[in-house]
């Protein structure tokens, strides 16, 4: 459970720092800057890395501190977040239809 609560949440706040409207006026404009704060994979490494930081604070997931558990949950919120964002929207599952030219 401790994993799936960990995605869960690292998907949520990475929704939120991406894509919510309270961020809009401080996230960076400059071109360098712009595409890292507009992906959920990018945000979603160092989401993770935060989690996994304050992990000793909460009850709701709790993880060894060691470099490998670090750098696997970081790659884990990365690679969730973006595959969950590829599937969900804010009107539910995307569902892209294509069709064929034959």
């Amino acid at each position: 459970m401790d994993l799936i609560y960990f995605v869960l949440v690292a998907f949520g706040l990475t929704q939120i720092l991406v894509y919510g409207k309270l961020f809009d006026g401080i996230r960076p404009s400059k071109k360098v800057w712009k595409g890292f704060f507009h992906c959920p994979m990018c945000v979603g490494f160092w989401v993770g890395s935060f989690l996994f930081g304050i992990n000793g604070f909460t009850e709701l997931f709790t993880f060894d501190y060691s470099l490998a558990n670090f750098c696997i949950l970081s790659w884990l919120a990365s690679g969730t977040t973006y595959v969950l964002t590829q599937f969900l929207s804010d009107f539910g599952f995307r569902l892209e239809v294509k069709k064929s030219n034959e």
